[in-house]
């Protein structure tokens, strides 16, 4: 279990007490950013893609990787950085290829189904650039290790991590941006994750289904809140496979294709 830590709001003086979020290695250990008790946490006034990362060593198999840096939102309307031991920033060669640029999507730290798109730079997209240990294997997949939805942007790591746990790698952010929702793109997907409260609609459906004609890939489509009943049916006779994020992080399935895709991987 991650370990808590006391923090004060330095804008209104008001304690917290903050766990810092874990995230899945690919080796199937717990990840969880050493936090800093020591450390006085920082205002977030102004968001850089270097600052928004930090690398995490994993202790299980030695594997780095970039997470999120650890936030936590006070009820004043202060955003803060919580500091972390140990760790050194990313810079942006580092980070997946296609994945720099501006977003335009904030982050809202309201929880549940309540989420709202990130607005701000960067959803939080896990490195999925192969690695030396990435190979090959007729094993089983391991297990899939969510990651508790709480806002807009942990939605979109959790679908992230449900793409790489399929065999996906290279995951990005779109080029082109959805009518609603966040896009991402992997080598021959594009998945479109909708963190709102309004189910996706048929019209998500076609246009995700277009987009990824255009591009001679495939889709996939993850929501907070369902698909409407006429989404679903053409979902069904496009081949669009459906899941619904539960709170827990794990995309659940809702149509055929959502099985087939789930039961062979990328």
């Amino acid at each position: 279990m991650a370990e808590s830590v006391p923090v004060r709001c330095p804008a209104c003086r008001r304690e917290h007490l903050y766990a810092a979020p874990t995230y899945p290695c690919v080796c199937g250990a717990p990840v969880t950013p050493p936090l800093d008790r020591l450390a006085e946490p920082a205002p977030v006034s102004r968001r850089t893609w270097d600052e928004h990362w930090v690398t995490v060593r994993c202790e299980s198999c030695d594997r780095e990787d970039q997470w999120p840096a650890p936030e936590l939102g006070c009820s004043c309307g202060t955003a803060l950085r919580i500091p972390v031991r140990g760790v050194r920033r990313p810079q942006r060669a580092q980070l997946a290829p296609g994945a720099v640029g501006e977003a335009n999507h904030d982050t809202d730290e309201d929880t549940g189904a309540g989420a709202t798109p990130d607005t701000r730079p960067h959803p939080d997209i896990p490195d999925t650039r192969p690695q030396p240990s990435d190979v090959t294997s007729l094993e089983p997949r391991p297990a899939f290790q969510p990651v508790t939805i709480r806002t807009a942007r942990d939605a979109v790591t959790a679908a992230a991590l449900y793409l790489r746990w399929l065999g996906y790698r290279d995951i990005r952010r779109a080029d082109q941006r959805p009518p609603s929702g966040i896009g991402l793109a992997a080598r021959g997907i594009l998945a479109q994750v909708d963190p709102t409260v309004r189910p996706a609609s048929l019209r998500d459906v076609e246009c995700l289904w277009l987009t990824a004609m255009s591009e001679s890939a495939g889709c996939v489509y993850f929501s907070l809140s369902g698909f409407a009943d006429d989404a679903r049916a053409r979902a069904d006779s496009l081949g669009v496979p459906l899941f619904v994020l539960d709170l827990t992080g794990t995309p659940q399935p809702v149509n055929s294709p959502a099985d087939e895709l789930m039961a062979d991987g990328a």
